[in-house]
């Protein structure tokens, strides 16, 4: 697939989510264990709506091709969630597409800092922050595997 890519606003219960929701559960149990099942139904779909959240997906040629979402964190903070690259489209830069557009609607939102946590079996996200200008909030120098979660931040002022 080469088409053009269209970022649409969608919720939860969209059938386009089925992809993200598919693929990061399988990554979820994969790298950390059958328990991880549940993350994806962890929160009330709602929070990820206007006017405190938003999800996203990229499409191209109709079909969603990575996503995204976030949620109110505090009044002035919004916390990145389910981040998400279709297993045949990696390594093309989506996600970091998916980052600028939350980014953008974080701000259109009122939001002027963006917090994450990602798991520390998870390099590649790692990376993927560090290379956009998150702030990492542990130590860099530390085994990932010895810290629960790797907390991130950044200002969008």
């Amino acid at each position: 697939m080469t088409g053009t890519l269209v970022a649409r606003r969608v919720r939860w219960e969209d059938p386009a989510t089925g992809p993200l929701k598919e693929e990061l559960t399988h990554e979820y149990v994969t790298r950390y264990g059958d328990r991880a099942r549940a993350e994806l139904t962890r929160y009330d779909p709602t929070v990820f709506a206007p006017p405190h959240g938003t999800l996203l997906l990229l499409f191209e040629d109709g079909a969603a091709v990575a996503g995204g979402a976030f949620m109110r964190h505090d009044e002035r903070t919004a916390e990145l969630k389910r981040i998400w690259t279709h297993s045949r489209h990696r390594r093309r830069g989506l996600a970091r597409r998916v980052l600028a557009e939350l980014e953008r609607d974080a701000v259109d939102l009122g939001y002027s800092r963006l917090y994450l946590t990602t798991g520390p079996r998870q390099p590649e996200a790692r990376a993927l922050y560090l290379a956009t200008g998150y702030t990492p909030l542990f130590d860099l120098t530390a085994d990932p595997l010895t810290i629960d979660h790797l907390p991130f931040e950044k200002d969008l002022g």
